[in-house]
């Protein structure tokens, strides 16, 4: 268990990508199995501790720390797990620290009664950073900056394999994944994934920059509509039928109707969207706001799924019967995929083509979309083969200048991982009359020497405290102005501003911009798209 808390103490200090690819080469090197698996597991998510809740971790707590004191604690801590692995008073005697899956089997084969008291003892062996990682691979809390991919990198990196050999097997492994690495370290052959509508990974493409589109023979190229929703992969085999995210994540339960309504043993690349139930054109599309209402959900509602219908715009088939089309060209399978869209496929349409033979029409089209629902154009090469990851050079897009507004500071949270003694989570609002109103939050888009700058300016100006929250100084003679880029602007009855932002970031720090010249509410609604 030491081992695994020191892997997450590290992935959370270390910034770079490859950096964090090392530590976990390293780590499943030097760990054997099970444990290994388990640590997989456990930071891809696929690892759910049942008998224990965040709410029997507290009662733990409370059965020896005052809970004044604990709640004091954990208000300047900022983070449960944190301040409950500091303060634990340790009692002494034969604590064995356990192993990884000491902790994983029992806590699984105890009951909820149980396994309260299997937590207390090993809080006593454990070390602070020991206990920590324990709370949170209970309460399936890592935020420690790894995604799953990169996992799945790394264990490519691990067996000298490549990536998509691992993600194409991932969904039909099981933890602690003893056959995964057998087969990277040349012990046994590899793995038979045996189930059905497996995801394919997926291709990516390049945003153009200055210089770009002097290397880009538009006239080799297929145009179309950047679509606001998500990147999915709908895959129907046999009685199976899944829809993944682009990283590979299993969606299915969320989207019933978009599963239902795909008939063809297939797999579509496509835009997961929702449209509107209430005009006869079929699939008008809603803003991406919709959407979102229906997202990290295990289960939907029939309420919700008639409200927020949703459906794929295809743009690309990977496989169709028994065939792997993705070593065709691109205009190979569009013509598939155009011969294949019907009255079949209830819940599929197909992204149309642009006619742009010059790049001043396609940035006027980029610049003027039919509807707020588009951010952008795509560019794809005629002849491409669809290739996993990012290769530069077959497909571009060409998203939508970012809008701007400026804001004023309002609140700041502490972050996360390296950034826990830090104030790097702001919320920032508008004018409306001489009230500020939040319009959005951002945790991005700033250097570090300016976080330092920003943190220092939350500290010196704080007016009140809420646990890890600290509101600022806010008026129209003092305050610290933001520039925010973002990507798109819908109503939602859910804030206060009647508005949410669609990937708010930090543009600008505006030190020289006087607060009370920040805009005004209405600046923002004159963005929004027409009803």
């Amino acid at each position: 268990m030491n081992r695994f808390a020191a892997l997450l103490d590290r992935l959370i200090y270390t910034p770079s990508r490859n950096g964090k690819i090392r530590l976990l080469t390293d780590y499943f090197r030097e760990t054997p199995d099970p444990d290994r698996g388990w640590a997989v597991a456990a930071i891809t998510r696929d690892l759910e501790i049942r008998s224990v809740k965040l709410a029997a971790i507290r009662e733990i707590i409370a059965s020896r720390v005052d809970e004044v004191l604990f709640n004091l604690s954990r208000d300047y801590v900022g983070d449960t797990a944190e301040a409950a692995a500091l303060i634990w008073p340790e009692r002494h005697g034969a604590n064995r620290v356990p192993t990884l899956t000491e902790v994983v089997e029992e806590l699984n084969a105890a009951s909820r009664t149980e396994a309260p008291k299997l937590v207390e003892a090993w809080f006593d062996a454990l070390d602070a950073d020991g206990r920590w990682a324990l709370i949170k691979l209970i309460t399936g809390g890592l935020r420690i900056g790894v995604a799953s991919r990169l996992v799945k990198l790394a264990l490519a990196d691990f067996g000298n394999k490549e990536p998509q050999e691992i993600e194409e097997l991932w969904h039909g492994l099981e933890a602690p994944y003893t056959d995964l690495f057998a087969w990277l370290e040349g012990k046994a052959e590899k793995p038979t994934n045996a189930m059905l509508a497996p995801f394919r990974p997926v291709m990516l493409s390049h945003p153009i920059e200055e210089g770009d589109q002097d290397r880009i023979d538009l006239a080799t190229m297929a145009k179309e509509w950047k679509w606001d929703g998500i990147r999915i992969q709908l895959v129907r085999e046999g009685d199976e039928a899944r829809l993944y995210t682009r990283t590979g994540d299993d969606i299915s339960s969320a989207f019933p109707d978009v599963i239902e309504g795909f008939s063809v043993n297939a797999a579509i690349d496509g835009e997961l969207l929702v449209f509107d139930p209430n005009i006869t054109e079929q699939f008008a599309v809603r803003p991406f706001n919709d959407l979102q209402q229906r997202l990290n959900r295990k289960k939907v509602s029939a309420k919700m799924m008639a409200s927020n219908p949703a459906f794929v715009r295809a743009y690309d088939i990977l496989w169709c019967g028994e065939q792997d089309l993705r070593r065709a060209p691109l205009s190979v399978r569009r013509a598939r995929l155009e011969a294949l869209i019907g009255p079949g496929l209830a819940r599929v349409d197909l992204s149309p083509r642009l006619e742009a033979d010059d790049w001043q029409t396609l940035a006027h089209l980029r610049a003027n979309p039919p509807i707020d629902a588009i951010e952008g154009v795509m560019l794809k090469s005629l002849d491409s083969e669809y290739v996993p990851g990012r290769p530069k050079g077959p497909w571009w897009k060409w998203k939508k200048d970012p809008r701007l507004v400026d804001a004023v500071l309002m609140y700041a949270q502490r972050g996360h991982g390296k950034r826990s003694s830090f104030y790097s989570d702001y919320t920032f609002g508008c004018w409306q009359g001489d009230e500020l109103v939040p319009v959005g939050k951002a945790y991005s888009g700033f250097t570090d020497q300016e976080l330092k700058k920003i943190d220092k300016f939350v500290r010196d100006n704080t007016v009140e405290r809420f646990g890890p929250v600290r509101s600022v100084r806010a008026d129209r003679e003092f305050g610290l102005v933001f520039e925010v880029a973002f990507e798109g602007l819908n109503r939602s009855t859910r804030h206060k501003s009647g508005l949410a932002m669609r990937f708010p970031r930090i543009n600008r720090l505006r030190w020289d911009k006087p607060s009370g010249e920040a805009d005004n509410l209405t600046a923002l609604e004159a963005m929004l798209p027409p009803e």
